[in-house]
């Protein structure tokens, strides 16, 4: 209307294309505050699981990785944000956030108990590991099918959803670890630096003994010799 002129004017869409192009500005706002309030909840419940920015971002960097991966194979196929994918995302998240819960609370359980890092993932893996890839690929397994569906629609989520279970599953099974080593410092280095400064003190002290030894010998003769006279 502020563009209509006496000779023009501009009227909204109507029928299908005009409620087509309000669902589409509605979805583009609601897509970016759908996020903003799901990662904040993540942070949030992370942050309270956890006790440590550290160990919550080492769970969130993944999400986000997965995230932008997600809406990069959406392009590739095609894939518009409608109100029927707009969930997927969120969905995406959640199921990721999952994996990452599973394996970094035992890792950070056996990282309090003093365990090295790489020990720490081992027993984290052997625990709960196996619950995260079997998960992961039953998850995987139970969507893929739809990929031959005669549905567009369902064909194009059926491989959206295989890529989505099956990435967060190896984003928690490999970045978490990589970027553990970063961001999680392993207690014990400190402990494994000291050893060879505490070798070196008792190797100098046992250096030292040698040559104090004859002197108290020989002051020891010496009193002895003006006793007997």
């Amino acid at each position: 209307r502020e563009n209509s002129t006496a000779e023009r004017q501009f009227l909204l869409a109507a029928g299908s294309a005009g409620i087509e192009a309000a669902t589409n500005i509605v979805v583009r706002e609601a897509n970016r505050t759908m996020l903003i309030y799901v990662y904040a909840a993540v942070i949030l419940f992370c942050l309270i699981a956890f006790r440590s920015w550290r160990a919550a971002l080492v769970a969130i960097l993944p999400l986000v990785l997965t995230s932008v991966l997600c809406e990069a194979l959406m392009v590739a196929m095609g894939i518009g944000v409608k109100v029927a994918t707009l969930p997927v995302i969120a969905l995406g998240v959640g199921i990721g956030i999952d994996y990452a819960l599973y394996l970094l609370s035992v890792q950070l359980h056996y990282q309090r108990q003093g365990m090295s890092l790489s020990d720490a993932y081992e027993n984290a893996v052997a625990f709960t590991g196996r619950v995260v890839g079997l998960v992961g690929i039953t998850l995987a397994a139970g969507v893929v099918t739809w990929a031959w569906s005669p549905i567009k629609f369902q064909a194009d989520m059926g491989i959206l959803l295989t890529f989505m279970f099956v990435w967060n599953m190896l984003g928690a099974l490999i970045l978490i670890p990589a970027l553990s080593y970063f961001l999680l410092p392993d207690k014990r280095t400190g402990a494994v630096a000291a050893k060879p400064v505490e070798s070196a003190s008792t190797s100098s002290s046992t250096e030292v003994h040698p040559q104090i030894h004859p002197r108290v010998e020989a002051c020891a003769e010496a009193g002895l010799l003006k006793n007997q006279r």
